[in-house]
């Protein structure tokens, strides 16, 4: 969201101003100041003073804070996140020093999504100088009659639709259009001061404001929160450490087993972890008993500790499953007459896919 309104106050600036610094805090004023974007946005103004000439600096300065430090990867993302893309739109609109090439081509290298960040910064600065003034290699040899995917629109037919959005928006704030003698038409636009809307964090939403859902449709919404899934799941277990990809929560069924908790890891090193201390029986053999899955298309790796100890390490993936399910048995009798902690872990590998399916989760002594 706060990506979204910073590039969007950075469009709006763009066709009154042509410094690249003076539009990047101009988005900026849009933005909750507190919210991790912010920082991000404070820290690439920043670098780009320390050395306007190094944007590869700047590169390893935003790589390890915003794709390596976990305090910035709080809510899983997959690889994706907002933070780090926008970074990379910055260095472009920064460091490209108003260069048209330039700009497109430091967005392009610095990597990830690297079809709409140097569209972004390219988008930005293109707008400060006017499509009729661009050279024509970036305007002449566009096909316009080709429909966008997943869209009903070509070109033009996009053109029209932002137009009409973009007078209604300017009817809604206050503004108007007034033509000239010749029958030229100009859009008188009202000064608004940027009002930043309320600071929220993905890893701990507040709760849901002006809810447009029925009770019918709210009924087939995955339950929010893995932790309230869990306990539901396996009541006496804890979870910690998960991040949201891959729809995380209780299923009625995945793949033919009924009652699935699905989590995901918080980060590339962090794997999500359910725990509980448990009294091992002192006369009787206690096993840990597992059936837990993988995605078609990805695996993970199973960890089991007690008391911090590692009592197994098992890739759970095609390789070693049936039908995407492997089941796991682990002998406590070691800890008999002890109470120990008991540690699982969706630790990822490879970082695709790497949700684990819990089909079951179980205790038993003989």
């Amino acid at each position: 969201v706060y990506g979204g309104q910073f590039m969007g106050c950075m469009y709006a600036e763009a066709f009154f101003e042509s410094d690249p610094v003076r539009i990047v805090e101009a988005g900026l004023k849009c933005i909750p100041e507190k919210s991790q974007y912010a920082e991000m946005v404070r820290d690439m103004l920043k670098w780009y003073r320390e050395d306007p000439n190094d944007w590869q600096g700047a590169w390893q300065k935003a790589q390890k804070k915003y794709r390596e430090d976990p305090q910035y990867q709080k809510a899983s993302n997959g690889g994706i996140d907002v933070k780090i893309n926008g970074a990379y739109v910055l260095m472009g609109l920064l460091f490209g020093n108003r260069d048209l090439d330039k700009t497109i081509i430091i967005s392009c290298r610095s990597g990830q999504d690297s079809d709409c960040n140097p569209s972004s910064s390219a988008g930005v600065l293109f707008t400060t100088i006017g499509f009729s003034k661009l050279p024509d290699r970036f305007t002449k040899k566009l096909d316009e009659t080709k429909i966008f995917s997943h869209t009903a629109y070509n070109f033009p037919g996009l053109l029209d639709v932002c137009e009409k959005l973009a007078r209604q928006a300017l009817a809604q704030a206050g503004g108007r259009v007034e033509k000239d003698a010749q029958g030229e038409e100009f859009l008188v636009i009202p000064v608004q001061t940027p009002k930043p809307s309320p600071l929220e964090l993905s890893w701990e939403p507040g709760p849901i404001a002006g809810s447009m859902f029925t009770e019918s449709e709210m009924a087939k919404i995955t339950e929010l929160g893995v932790k309230r899934a869990f306990e539901k799941f396996a009541p006496g277990w804890r979870i910690r450490d998960c991040g949201q990809d891959m729809n995380p929560g209780l299923h009625d069924e995945v793949r033919g087993k009924k009652n699935v908790l699905v989590s995901h890891p918080l980060n590339k090193k962090t794997g999500c972890t359910l725990s509980r201390t448990i009294e091992v029986a002192a006369d009787k053999k206690t096993t840990l008993r597992l059936v837990v899955g993988h995605h078609p298309e990805g695996d993970w790796t199973l960890i089991v500790k007690a008391d911090g100890d590692n009592l197994l390490e098992k890739s759970i993936g095609k390789e070693t499953s049936t039908n995407t399910w492997v089941a796991v048995e682990v002998d406590l009798s070691k800890y008999a007459g002890k109470t120990v902690n008991l540690e699982l872990v969706n630790q990822p590998s490879e970082w695709a896919h790497e949700g684990a399916y819990w089909a079951e989760l179980a205790l038993s002594s003989q």
